[in-house]
């Protein structure tokens, strides 16, 4: 499918201003091959990849659920209902996961949209509750495939496959190659698009570097480093969810504005703590593996590796958040002497040496506001833009991101501009009504 075809501002209302060969590749065996198995690195576009032909594969006339997009997280499902919302179209979508209230999927589900997005599990509840129609539904993706057969979704998957008669189209997209696809997937001698680069492509854009901790708890020398990344944003991964929190916990103590990331968290809570970190608000995140793909965060200049994981794989798929299409990045490994070495890595690769840090990084340049209304309140970004510049007296270039969900809203302010704009608009109503606005908290480590 060539852009021309697209509906009109499709493209530009997406923000790009033409396809990638991988997307043009994508549209056209899409649309004419009933299996289809697109690999393509983290950060490569596969989402607009997959959504731009299933906009042609859509029936208006059809009021049921024509597309079922099924992904191993919420975050990876709430990304992609953001760019099909960003591609204004008519049809209507939908997403499903688990820790959203069921009663408010099973009462949108009332009305049905053309496009449903879920995790295996709750779409699986859903299927047995029969709160939507399932013969209508003739396309399924499965997006980032290889990771829900990691977290062990077999069963849920076979089930909702098994409950899918009409299916003439199936859609496998992961990052990863080399995975076996299952039998009840019946996915059977598909079309093959693999743009995963070979280690030679992937290394001309991605610097590797060694930093070699003295001491064993490699929390001093990760705070030396940062300090040496000219107060640039980064992603720190480590192997768990209580390092997680320590490391996050001592960087703030020492001046450092970080937050952390991990799947033992609440979801409102890994929530807030991504946007913080996408708005600006927080300049290094704190992570296990579950940020190394499929969330929707910027581009980094740096990735740092606290821990090595012990798959190679995962390494390569938390170095694509860096040097991602053609830009450059640098992956950092702290290692210790003591450490057991891994096969896959090269520990011959460069050392940076650190010198002692003379200043933290400058503090970031927003604070996120929460507003306690949100879509379902009838508020929208507009709303926002509006309340925020007349009554709360902000120039254009004081606002960041913003961020309006089903029942609250984050955004972004200049730092310098938040106590004028709080009291600015203590006693005003946005849009005839008093919301709970203040400063958004952080995320903190919760107490034993």
């Amino acid at each position: 499918m060539n852009p021309k075809h697209l509906p009109q501002n499709i493209l530009k209302k997406l923000g790009i201003s033409q396809l990638n060969p991988m997307q043009e590749m994508a549209q056209e065996v899409i649309l004419n091959d009933s299996n289809t198995l697109l690999l393509s690195p983290t950060g490569s576009g596969k989402t607009i990849a997959f959504l731009l032909p299933l906009l042609e594969l859509l029936q208006p006339e059809i009021l049921s659920v024509q597309c079922l997009i099924l992904v191993p997280s919420r975050e990876l499902g709430l990304q992609i209902e953001q760019v099909w919302k960003k591609m204004g179209t008519d049809y209507k979508v939908n997403i499903c996961y688990g820790g959203h209230a069921i009663d408010t999927e099973i009462k949108n589900l009332s009305n049905p949209p053309a496009v449903l997005i879920g995790t295996p599990g709750r779409i699986a509840d859903h299927i047995e509750r029969g709160t939507f129609r399932l013969d209508k539904i003739q396309t399924l993706i499965l997006d980032e495939f290889d990771k829900s057969l990691q977290l062990g979704f077999h069963e849920q998957m076979a089930y909702i496959i098994g409950k899918l008669s009409k299916l003439n189209k199936r859609v496998l997209v992961s990052a990863t190659s080399d995975i076996e696809i299952p039998k009840y997937t019946r996915v059977v001698n598909p079309t093959i698009l693999d743009f995963i680069p070979s280690n030679e492509e992937t290394q001309d854009n991605l610097q590797l570097r060694m930093v070699v901790s003295k001491e064993r708890d490699k929390v001093g020398t990760l705070y030396q480093l940062i300090c040496s990344l000219k107060s640039e944003a980064a992603i720190v991964f480590c192997n768990h969810r209580d390092a997680a929190e320590r490391i996050s916990d001592t960087l703030n103590a020492k001046g450092i504005y970080a937050t952390y990331y991990h799947g033992g968290m609440d979801q409102d809570e890994r929530e807030r703590a991504l946007i913080q970190f996408r708005n600006g608000s927080m300049s290094y995140l704190i992570t296990t593996d579950l940020a190394a793909r499929g969330l929707d965060i910027p581009e980094m200049n740096h990735v740092i590796h606290y821990h090595l994981p012990l798959k190679e794989d995962e390494f390569i798929h938390r170095n694509g958040r860096t040097a991602r299409m053609l830009a450059s990045g640098t992956a950092y490994i702290i290692v210790h002497e003591n450490e057991k070495k891994l096969d896959y890595l090269d520990y011959t690769i460069p050392v940076l040496e650190l010198s002692e840090a003379k200043s933290v990084p400058k503090p970031p340049q927003f604070q996120t506001i929460y507003i306690s209304g949100g879509k379902k309140n009838k508020l929208n970004k507009i709303d926002i833009v509006g309340f925020f510049s007349q009554k709360g007296k902000l120039e254009k270039n004081d606002l960041g991101l913003i961020e309006v969900k089903d029942f609250i809203s984050f955004a972004a302010v200049k730092y310098g501009k938040v106590k004028d704009l709080l009291y600015n608009i203590k006693d005003e109503k946005m849009k005839g009504k008093k919301y709970k606005i203040e400063v958004a908290r952080k995320v903190v480590k919760k107490e034993e």
